[in-house]
């Protein structure tokens, strides 16, 4: 073995670590980017569906807490005007919003409620008629403003 094969050897080997190395990085990035959502997921499905159930709870009818659980759901995504792609949100969230009212108020009626199902339900249902997770609409991007001193 000459030097310079030697020498070409350290080289190759040297590339094949900093390969390595870096693959990991982006493994670990990837990984870090997957369990950032699922947090920011658990968090805005925790929040959400708290105030759900704070809203719905004080209703003593099933139509005035799915009035006021819609109302807090629109409240949450700050619609304030109708359109169909959010009637049919809301329409396919009302069963998320009986299951809570169920669970608050049971009686013989309404059986045992799912919560968990429901919202599952409904998940399933906008990730498949959309093109981002449900959870996404709570991103609120706010342009950075300059600040003025007079």
């Amino acid at each position: 073995m000459t030097a310079m094969s030697f020498l070409e050897d350290l080289r190759v080997a040297a590339r094949d670590a900093e390969a390595a190395e870096a693959g990991f990085r982006r493994e670990v990035a990837a990984r870090i980017s997957d369990l950032e959502q699922q947090r920011a997921f658990a968090f805005r499905r925790l929040n959400l569906m708290q105030a759900i159930a704070e809203a719905a709870g004080p209703a003593e009818d099933e139509p005035t807490a799915m009035a006021y659980a819609l109302a807090a759901l629109r409240a949450r995504l700050n619609w304030e005007s109708d359109s169909e792609a959010r009637a049919a949100v809301l329409a396919r969230f009302a069963p998320v919003a009986q299951a809570v009212f169920a669970t608050l108020k049971p009686n013989d009626d309404n059986g045992e409620a799912d919560i968990a199902a429901a919202l599952a339900r409904f998940e399933t249902w906008y990730a498949q008629t959309h093109t981002a997770p449900f959870w996404t609409l709570f991103e609120h991007y706010i342009p950075e403003t300059p600040r003025v001193d007079f």
